[in-house]
Order: C-alpha cells, then structure tokens, then sequence
C-alpha cells in the first residue's frame, strides 16, 4: 500500500485506540480523585503540554473547541493544579491504560518500533500539541507503555493533521465539527452553541480535507517501507480487533 492509503486505512483504528485510555474508567476515577472532570483533565491537561500559556493560545492550538470552554476549563484547572501537571499525569494514565490494557500482547514490540519511526519522521510544522506530546516525558517506557503512548501521539498526528487540512479548506471549526460524523451532537459537546448555519454544500471541501490530512500522515508513513507500512496497518488493525474500547464520550476526545 502507499502510505497515502496506509494513512486513510488505519484512520478508523488510531481514532478508537488512540483515545481509549481517555475514556477507560481508571483514568476518569483518577481525574476525580486529583478533583477534575473528566472535561477539565481532557482539555487542560491536553493544552498543559505546551507548557503554562494563556487559555487563548492552548484555544488557538486545540483549534476545534470554543475557546470560551477552554477559558472555563483552565479556570476550572488552575485553584487544583497547574495545567502542565495536568498533562503530566495524563500522560501516566495513558502509560497505565497502556500496562493494563496492551501487556502480553502478539507484536507489541514490533509494533512500537514501526511506529517510533513513524513519529520520529512526522513533520510538526503547523501542529503544536503534536509536537508538545512528542516531546513530553513518558514514566515508564516498557513495551505495553510504549505502546499506549505511541497509539496517542498517533492521535495527536491525526488531529494536528485535521486541523491544517480543515483549515486550508476554508473550514471554520464549528463547520468542521458539523460536517464531521457526530454533526451538532459534536459541535455542542466542544462548546459551541445552535443555532448552526448549513453545512450540506460543504461536504465535498470536506472530504478534500480529509484527503489532505491523509496526505499529511502519508509523509510520516514514508519512513516506512512498503512491506514495513503493510506490516504495521496488520499489526493496528490487529490491537483495533483485540481492544474494545468503549463508545467515545465526546468531552473525552482529543
């Protein structure tokens, strides 16, 4: 396969594992326990990668939620803890979804190799909190830890990559969120309020998005050859077939 096609191919299985450790029960018991929400720790402890900014700048590179939300979710954040800390044990719990969840399981090993050769090779132009994430100490770096990581900053690619294809589209973000698979139901839950303008002419500018963010992942997937990239889309696929994350909240989401 090209690495175009290995990009839109595995989309569907990063999208559900990269994010199930935000959703596993643990890791909303532990944001409960530190005194978060599950909304608070997703947003601020997201944007806490980069470091102590301002709610507009994290805003600015979240791209998709009201920046009114993030605003209140910092504000939420900052009387319990510093965002960075936040980010800091989201980080941990994405490392211990990862212990709890991928241990023991057939090409783990290979399979974080592959893809440190993948993110290692990712052009962050243009995507902050990818290169934020990438860059973040990871506590425990056994294989079923690697593995989680790697699965997340996988997401994070994808996301960063959605974001400049969608804006390159003429897209704003609520237009990307309604012509996106979850329509309103996805625009309220990042903060944004109806009345909604008609997003039915936009499908084709939309789908040219998606093609592009593809594009973009392609060039990481290129560090690959191509018996290594149809290797790794197996090797995905099979951790997407063994793992049944539960459906994603919303408010969980990256």
């Amino acid at each position: 396969m090209t690495p175009e096609q290995t990009a839109a191919a595995s989309r569907p299985s990063i999208e559900a594992l990269g994010s199930a450790w935000t959703r596993c029960p643990r890791t909303l018991r532990h944001a409960r326990e530190l005194g978060l929400s599950a909304w608070v720790f997703t947003v601020a402890g997201r944007a806490g990668a980069l470091g102590d900014v301002e709610p507009h700048v994290a805003a600015a590179a979240m791209g998709l939620i009201h920046p009114d939300a993030v605003r209140e979710a910092y504000e939420s954040a900052q009387p319990v803890m510093a965002v960075p800390a936040i980010a800091a044990e989201r980080m941990a719990q994405c490392c211990r979804w990862g212990r709890d969840e991928l241990t023991g399981l057939p090409g783990l090993p290979r399979f974080v190799v592959l893809t440190r050769r993948v993110l290692r090779a990712a052009d962050a132009t243009a995507m902050p909190l990818y290169a934020a994430w990438r860059r973040m100490p990871v506590p425990d770096e056994a294989p079923a830890e690697l593995a989680g990581v790697c699965l997340y900053l996988l997401t994070e690619l994808r996301a960063g990559a959605a974001l400049v294809a969608q804006t390159a589209a003429g897209l704003s973000p609520v237009q990307a969120l309604l012509s996106g698979p979850e329509g309103e139901a996805g625009a309220v839950a990042y903060g944004w309020q109806p009345p909604f303008p008609a997003v039915g002419h936009l499908a084709r500018r939309r789908g040219w998005a998606d093609s592009v963010a593809d594009r973009i992942v392609a060039g990481a997937l290129a560090a690959l050859t191509g018996l290594e990239r149809d290797e790794w889309l197996e090797l995905v696929t099979g951790l997407a077939e063994v793992i049944h994350p539960a459906p994603v909240p919303l408010s969980a989401r990256p």
